[in-house]
């Protein structure tokens, strides 16, 4: 019994020193340059690949569609990373626009489109001038081009660009509740509609204002009408009943973590006014810091879908997703305490150059996130009102 004790206290001690070694450095974007420039470079060496090889990044055991849904994410939030990066960093823009094509060229093709396409029953890119929605999927490459063309990108995309956001804004526009399914038959995803604002917002501010009103009366509408009463909270779901939007519980912390990161891109104010429910409702402190996935009952270890495995009530997507919050809301202290929790969950590797969290290799994507979340600098954004 001991013998097992003192392994114990070891494996304490080595981890606490592990952790102490890779967050010394957090703090600032100038002291977390390598750091930051040796994950991008992991990041690339996985994403910017081929179609089929990030795929394969992917669990199997989630699916196909999740695969893909995954794959998409990957692809989404690397891009977001490496225009933060040209934009924190000068020196890495051509790099970073090189990357970021090469994604793009992945999430058009044909392996990756197909998660989308099983679920609508045609290609989303033959579909763009009909009526299905495919919102996730126009949203995620529409936002992409909007960060390539943000850092200096050439117009190579510039027709495909325009066709999705003009689908995408139909697709609002034409709905009774201003809003478009992620699959049909389901609720509205907010965090995945959200995608869709950030782009046509993104693409209002490069094309002279076109589709900012649709912008605007969708904020307009979340900020009055889509409300959670008890939490304060944007809602996690909608869905129609006769012609109008209803509110389906719950609020959850991962997708309210997520549209609080995605608000501040677009409304810093009312980004932050949900920040601030957030942090009423979902912040934890200890064992360590994090949200919760839930603000009305405890859990101290279960498995959610959207929020991934849960360790003392802490969600770990939205623990993620709330370090680009903090990030982009300029909470630089609650970040860098995030970032904490995030190795003491992760483990950082470092090996010729590159540097990832251990987890990386069951969940690349959580690797692609964290990086945008962290690089999420008010300077970043591309529209402040």
């Amino acid at each position: 019994m001991a013998f097992f004790i003192v392994v114990i206290i070891a494996l304490i001690a080595v981890k606490a020193i592990w952790v102490s070694c890779s967050i010394n450095g957090i703090g600032s974007f100038e002291t977390e340059k390598k750091d930051i420039i040796r994950r991008a470079n992991y990041l690339t060496s996985k994403v910017a690949t081929t179609p089929q090889k990030l795929l394969e990044e992917m669990p199997s055991g989630i699916g196909e569609q999740f695969q893909g849904e995954w794959a998409i994410y990957s692809c989404s939030m690397t891009c977001a990373a490496l225009a933060n990066i040209a934009i924190l960093y000068p020196k890495n823009r051509e790099l970073s626009i090189k990357f970021i094509g090469e994604i793009i060229d992945i999430a058009l093709s044909e392996e990756i489109k197909e998660y989308d396409r099983m679920r609508w029953g045609e290609d989303p890119m033959d579909g763009i001038y009909g009526n299905r929605s495919h919102i996730s999927y126009y949203s995620h490459v529409a936002w992409m081009i909007s960060r390539y063309k943000q850092i200096g990108g050439d117009n190579k995309y510039d027709d495909t660009y325009h066709s999705l956001c003009k689908a995408m804004n139909n697709r609002i526009c034409q709905s009774p509740i201003f809003n478009a399914p992620t699959y049909p038959g389901e609720c509205i995803y907010i965090p995945d509609m959200l995608v869709s604002i950030v782009a046509l917002s993104n693409y209002a501010h490069q094309y002279s204002g076109k589709y900012q009103s649709t912008v605007d009366k969708w904020i307009k509408k979340a900020s009055s009408e889509w409300i959670d009463q008890e939490t304060g909270l944007l809602a996690s779901f909608l869905e129609e009943n006769h012609g109008k939007a209803q509110i389906v519980l719950p609020v959850k912390g991962s997708y309210s973590a997520l549209n609080c990161y995605y608000l501040s891109l677009v409304d810093p104010e009312f980004a932050k006014e949900q920040y601030d429910c957030l942090m009423k409702n979902y912040k934890q402190g200890f064992p360590f810091a994090g949200i919760k996935e839930y603000h009305d009952r405890t859990c101290l270890f279960g498995m959610d879908i959207d929020a991934g495995p849960i360790i003392f009530n802490i969600s770990p997507s939205g623990t993620a997703f709330t370090i680009g919050c903090a990030t982009s809301l300029d909470d630089m202290e609650f970040r860098n305490r995030l970032l904490k929790t995030a190795e003491i969950g992760g483990s950082t590797v470092t090996w010729f150059g590159k540097s990832h969290y251990l987890l990386a290799d069951l969940a690349l994507v959580g690797e692609a996130i964290v990086l945008a979340m962290r690089t999420s600098s008010p300077q970043t954004r591309m529209y402040n009102k």
